[in-house]
């Protein structure tokens, strides 16, 4: 008994630190060239596919997911823009992001299940002579291409975190 209790034990624990966010890619048929893999600092994140400065491929469909207690926004977003960068694409332009209901969390607490944090995106590769720029944090600070205030300070939390 002793010994099963100590097994369940490590296993919650190894749950627990694995258990953060994956993030699984479906390749489209619309990529026209295998490019080389990037580092997730090399990819952008766009909120809209308005603020993507020029051209670009959409490269493949990506699916987050993670157990919301253990697994927060910015995370999911740097799990993205891994497996964007894994596929060649500099850039990400984010979907949606689902937080789990209340009761799913409540039923998650109780019964020791996972409630599930959900995002969606799209890996793209912008054209040459219109590559992502990194703004630096002061230029992060201000909002950009319309967007709004909180959206900018979002963005400059992200880029500093």
């Amino acid at each position: 008994m002793k010994k099963a209790a100590i097994a369940f034990v490590l296993a919650l624990l190894v749950a627990s630190l694995t258990g953060c966010v994956t993030t699984n890619a479906t390749t489209l048929g619309t990529a026209t060239a295998q490019r080389p893999a990037l580092a997730p600092e090399q990819v952008a994140l766009y909120r809209l596919a308005s603020q993507v400065p020029g051209k670009y491929e959409e490269i493949a469909l990506l699916n987050s997911a993670g157990d919301s207690g253990f697994t927060d926004e910015a995370r999911m977003f740097q799990s993205m823009k891994k497996k964007a960068g894994e596929l060649g694409a500099n850039a990400v332009i984010l979907d949606a992001v689902s937080e789990p209901s209340a009761g799913a969390k409540v039923a998650a607490a109780i019964f020791g299940v996972s409630a599930q944090r959900k995002g969606k995106a799209v890996a793209i590769y912008i054209s040459p002579g219109s590559a992502p720029s990194f703004p630096t944090a002061e230029a992060s600070a201000q909002p950009q291409n319309g967007e709004c205030v909180s959206c900018a300070k979002i963005a400059r939390d992200f880029n500093e975190g």
